[in-house]
């Protein structure tokens, strides 16, 4: 496949998993980042591992809880490479747990993280992009925001929020040449997965066949999502159509649950058996 024209892009959460291996993947294609995370030490590790120029990378540490951090990385952005044309909001949390007895500040850190993360995210970079008339912005929500998962309630209810903002969003930046495009994903083997093998609230997560892989993001964006701007992306297609039909006919996953969550249960023990992702 032929690599596109270099373009200008913004990438949260790239310390670890998804943001980590897409950043190494967009910088090998010859684009300009600036990648972003609140973990600093892993950042600098991930430029340690690689051979950059600060003319093509450039690393800076971003709590996404925080707008007006945002609009200094905004800044950053046309500051260091003239312009922002691509903004990858990949960035998040979670924590399983059941409502009744959970505390109110994970209420709080989902929230705050996932929906208005994105949210102060996307506004910032539609202004910059409305202005030059051209952007494209990805926000990576889950198949649990397309259909409710017990157990991780507050992520899944996070991730519903992002991808009804990117719909929105989309609706108004359109006009101005600007896409939003929502992906949602299945379970991805990152360090967020491994976290979940400890706690059975977890097990609908696990009664998927087999996790996707970093790779299979990868191929996602590069093939699709980029190239394309689709307006939103359920992968893969064959738990995106059961999510799908469990958000039209919530009822169904009371029937569902009992038999996913033993197969996730299972699944899960085996998982604990196996080496852990390293970043």
């Amino acid at each position: 496949m032929k690599n596109p024209a270099p373009r200008t892009m913004l990438l949260t959460g790239c310390a670890s998993g998804i943001g980590r291996h897409l950043a190494s993947v967009l910088a090998a294609r010859g684009h300009r980042l600036l990648l972003t995370d609140i973990d600093e030490v892993g950042l600098k590790a991930l430029v340690a591992a690689h051979n950059w120029s600060p003319e093509q990378v450039q690393i800076a540490r971003l709590d996404v809880r925080d707008s007006q951090s945002w609009q200094a990385m905004i800044e950053l952005a046309v500051q260091s490479f003239g312009r922002l044309d691509v903004l990858i909001n990949i960035a998040g949390y979670l924590k399983p747990g059941y409502i009744h007895e959970i505390g109110p500040e994970q209420i709080d850190r989902h929230m705050d993280t996932n929906a208005k993360g994105v949210m102060y995210g996307t506004q910032a970079a539609a202004a910059l992009m409305v202005r030059q008339k051209q952007g494209h912005i990805i926000n990576i929500a889950s198949l649990a925001g397309v259909a409710p998962i017990g157990g991780i309630g507050l992520y899944s209810a996070s991730k519903f929020a992002v991808r009804g903002f990117s719909l929105a969003a989309a609706q108004e930046l359109r006009p101005h040449g600007v896409y939003v495009t929502v992906v949602c994903p299945d379970a991805v083997q990152t360090p967020m997965l491994d976290l979940q093998l400890d706690y059975k609230e977890a097990a609908l997560t696990f009664s998927g066949a087999k996790a996707l892989t970093v790779q299979d993001i990868e191929r996602l964006i590069i093939e699709k999502v980029l190239p394309k701007k689709p307006l939103e992306v359920v992968y893969p297609w064959s738990r995106g159509g059961l999510a799908k039909l469990a958000s039209f006919f919530p009822g169904l996953s009371h029937f569902l649950a009992p038999a996913l969550t033993k197969i996730g249960l299972s699944r899960q023990a085996r998982g604990r058996g196996k080496g852990r992702t390293e970043d």
